[in-house]
């Protein structure tokens, strides 16, 4: 399973600025959704897949697991 601190250290790096992109240039600091993958390699097909979702579907899915759009940083680090 790819650990959950790869997930931790990934988080706080674009938390704290130190990643080129998207999140750093308009400021996003909150987790509000994560997925768990036994394989990395299935992790990062459906990031792939997401990244070209529209916008709506992005939301709906965050919307579904996490309707207050709550920082979950706090539950990966537990």
């Amino acid at each position: 399973m790819h650990r959950a601190s790869d997930l931790v250290r990934r988080v706080f790096e674009h938390r704290s600025g130190f990643v080129e992109g998207f999140t750093r240039r308009y400021g996003l600091k909150r987790l509000v959704y994560f997925e768990a993958f036994d394989s990395i390699r299935n992790a990062i097909q459906r990031e792939h897949n997401i990244k070209h979702w529209p916008r709506a579907w992005k939301v709906r899915l965050i919307v579904a697991n996490n309707p207050d759009w709550d920082d979950l940083y706090d539950v990966i680090t537990n």
